[in-house]
């Protein structure tokens, strides 16, 4: 995946020198719908195929979302990215991969997906062994035996049951069919930044002191 992650992000920072000479003309609200439609949905766009990619490739991915939030702000390239990113609620490279893979195996749980990407996924209760176990009831998802890690942790039905049983289980049994983005955003939220989550939830407290 060198060469896609590398014209991805080649063309977002074409956007974005473009994007720098209007800056200062349009109210910041406008600014950030603008790096929303032109720079993260094109970052976005089939980002399911890069799981599993080398961590070196993800920094490639995060050092677009990193110029763009710097970019909407007017900061310097040396202030701390991740105050940025919590203020624009901005998930990371990584996180970003992950929603995606979830939204995706939510459609295929709830059939609005196609077939041949629903058919690869199963279920405890799908088994006739499992029926009668107690784990039939979760919303968990059965991970595949694999031979190569390299290859096989990237497939669809590893890394997508893999990321579906690594949320929280009131997530997954409680995701709302008109919008489950929202409830795998706020999910995914604490994970990227619980640093500042922690310190936001410290904070409240001392004000309701």
């Amino acid at each position: 995946m060198r060469s896609h992650v590398t014209k991805a992000v080649s063309g977002c920072f074409e956007v974005l020198r473009q994007l720098r000479s209007i800056r200062q003309s349009v109210p910041r609200s406008f600014f950030q719908s603008l790096m929303t439609y032109l720079v993260l949905s094109r970052l976005d766009y089939g980002n399911v195929v890069l799981a599993g990619i080398p961590s070196y490739l993800v920094s490639r991915l995060q050092s677009v979302i990193n110029a763009a939030a710097r970019l909407v702000f007017s900061s310097s390239r040396f202030d701390h990215i991740t105050p940025l990113l919590c203020q624009l609620h901005w998930l990371k490279a990584k996180e970003r991969i992950f929603f995606k893979l979830a939204v995706l195996v939510y459609k295929c749980l709830h059939v609005t997906a196609p077939s041949y990407l629903a058919d690869e996924l199963c279920q405890p209760a799908d088994l006739e062994a499992r029926r009668c176990l107690r784990s039939a009831s979760s919303p968990s998802l059965i991970v595949r035996r694999i031979r190569r890690s390299t290859i096989g942790d990237r497939a669809f039905p590893v890394a997508g049951s893999r990321v579906w049983n690594s949320l929280p289980q009131h997530v997954t049994s409680a995701c709302l069919p008109q919008s489950p983005q929202d409830s795998l955003v706020s999910a995914l939220f604490p994970v990227t930044f619980p640093l500042m989550i922690s310190a936001r939830a410290v904070t409240m407290s001392f004000r309701t002191l």
